[in-house]
């Protein structure tokens, strides 16, 4: 018979995912002092040793500081004749809005400092930056101010102004996120009684969004040809993409054992890894190499460096810098491309030239790690990889029949 072990609880904290919080209700005759009836804060640890010191120190010094709130109250003979300085205890009324203001909902800028050094543990740099630009929005329209004293007007206001601006519905759509987290986050972790301003505000999603054009075939084949000349690390990731569809983040994130040669179908192994994610459950993959992405693949094995990436120019930091390897390879690339064209429209054009050969949509699919509908397509484990390797063969071979002849 297995003994139970029955843990005491630790007064005054209770535990949200893994983290122990300090909570204590106001004392009735204190309220008057406060916003609200309840102190919620986070003691930043899941040691229930350290808690139960933490605990008891912050109860203890709200016991002492109760009671010389008590004491402001109370009348004493000579009370007219002491001096503030002597004693050191501010006014009443300065107390009182002492007490009010560590006791009210945070501003905007405390709020989003609570939020990151909570919610961004193990983020990426780039999760406090989108955080920091929502809400720097926020404060240079109508200023930083109390979570509570936001209003719809706020909310509408914001909404309008960054339409003004020219971003894009999709980016509106990013901060308007990132602004009702930081305020939800933070009024359920402090017990703040509001409604959230900057929920449900409508505005068109698409607005600004222009439709990624697919690279035609024949400039297709000029950025393949230039790439095969200038040949360096750039350009093989270019190649990569070009013949295969991948993502920029998926290729430039790949570990060298990712890209598999000796095999019978050469094939490049997207996956999840600690410092690149994927997009969606359907981006883990095998992707059959050929064409210029086999010529590329083989180039990355060749080129003999200590690191196990394949890119590690762009592994240099704690997460892929697909933005920085966006930047680079778009400026460059946009000399051969149509206006419009990115380093993704690859991604779209090799849609279309597996269309063009009658590829199999739910073929395509895999090849392209995209999404798809219907409740069978969760069944099995999909198409074997020759049969993919068989349909994007088809689709580099359409492509071959465009020589330099034709440009």
């Amino acid at each position: 018979m297995q003994t139970k072990l029955l843990t005491k609880p630790i007064p005054y904290t209770f535990i949200r995912d893994g983290y122990y919080y300090f909570t204590r209700r106001i004392p009735t005759d204190l309220q008057g002092y406060y916003r609200y009836p309840r102190i919620v804060q986070g003691l930043q640890t899941s040691s229930s040793r350290e808690a139960r010191v933490l605990a008891n120190l912050e109860a203890a010094k709200l016991e002492a500081y109760w009671s010389k709130m008590r004491l402001t109250k109370t009348k004493v003979l000579g009370e007219a004749l002491l001096s503030e300085d002597l004693v050191g205890t501010p006014p009443k009324e300065a107390e009182r809005a002492n007490i009010n203001s560590l006791s009210g909902s945070p501003k905007l800028s405390e709020a989003l400092e609570m939020y990151v050094s909570l919610k961004g543990k193990g983020r990426p740099k780039t999760f406090r930056k989108a955080a920091e630009r929502a809400c720097k929005y926020v404060n240079d329209l109508v200023g930083d101010k109390p979570i509570s004293s936001y209003n719809r007007h706020d909310g509408l206001a914001l909404r309008d102004w960054l339409v003004q601006r020219g971003l894009a519905g999709s980016t509106i759509t990013r901060n308007f996120s990132y602004i009702k987290a930081i305020i939800n986050f933070v009024s359920s972790e402090l017990a703040v009684d509001m409604q959230n301003p900057f929920a449900g505000i409508y505005h068109d999603r698409n607005a600004g969004v222009s439709s990624r054009k697919p690279i035609p075939v024949l400039d297709i084949v000029r950025v393949q040809e230039e790439c095969l000349k200038i040949d360096d690390d750039m350009r093989w990731l270019i190649l990569l993409i070009s013949d295969t569809g991948m993502r920029l983040a998926e290729g430039a994130g790949l570990l060298k054992s990712d890209i598999i040669l000796d095999t019978q179908t050469p094939y490049v192994q997207i996956q999840k890894h600690p410092w690149r994610n994927l997009k969606t459950a359907s981006s883990h993959r095998k992707v059959p190499l050929c064409g210029k992405s086999l010529w590329a693949a083989k180039r990355i094995l060749l080129n003999e460096t200590s690191s196990k990436y394949a890119f590690e120019r762009y592994n240099q930091q704690v997460n892929t810098s697909a933005n920085s390897a966006s930047a680079a390879l778009n400026k460059w690339l946009r000399q051969y491309v149509p206006e419009g064209c990115t380093l993704h429209s690859f991604r779209h054009s090799m849609r279309d030239r597996l269309r063009s050969v009658q590829c199999p949509s739910d073929i395509a699919d895999q090849i392209g790690g995209w999404t798809t509908s219907g409740v069978g397509q969760g069944y099995g484990s999909g198409y074997p990889l020759d049969i993919l390797h068989k349909w994007v063969e088809k689709a580099v071979l359409h492509i071959g029949q465009y020589s330099d002849d034709a440009l």
